[in-house]
């Protein structure tokens, strides 16, 4: 697990989150989900705000969840909605929008695939009093003390 990626994807999406949370135009203009004045309808804005929150939630959850099982998890629930709205979006968007929409929540998605499955061990210090060349040369190091 790479778990300095999924914290920086955990902090981005949090952020965009409250942001969009904030200001839902910055998920509906760039969604194809405005008026031709480029204005966001007062349903779509109450419609995005729960997305926007959960993406909130699920990114801190990312940002903040203790190495091991908890992140995992923050992992896959992020992967389930990152993955979820590109086939949602693919489904219901405009034409003109659909395309952009789908491959950033697929690339997101993408990203924390390789936070996931990808190789963490240059992010990690010693762990138990055992030095990065591993057990057996820490257990060398022990029996030369003891001599």
């Amino acid at each position: 697990m790479r778990v300095r990626l999924l914290r920086a994807v955990g902090v981005v999406t949090a952020a965009y989150g409250l942001a969009v949370t904030a200001r839902p135009e910055l998920l509906a203009r760039p969604s194809g989900l405005v008026d031709e004045e480029g204005r966001t309808a007062p349903d779509t804005r109450t419609s995005l705000r729960p997305l926007a929150w959960r993406d909130a939630a699920s990114g801190l959850a990312l940002a903040l969840a203790p190495e091991g099982p908890a992140l995992r998890t923050a992992a896959w629930l992020r992967l389930a909605a990152d993955f979820g709205d590109a086939a949602l979006l693919a489904a219901t968007l405009p034409r003109p929008a659909r395309s952009r929409a789908v491959a950033l929540s697929v690339a997101w998605g993408a990203v924390a695939v390789a936070g996931l499955y990808g190789s963490g061990r240059c992010e990690r210090g010693p762990r138990r009093g055992l030095n990065s060349d591993g057990p057996q040369q820490a257990s060398m190091m022990r029996q030369r003390s003891v001599s």
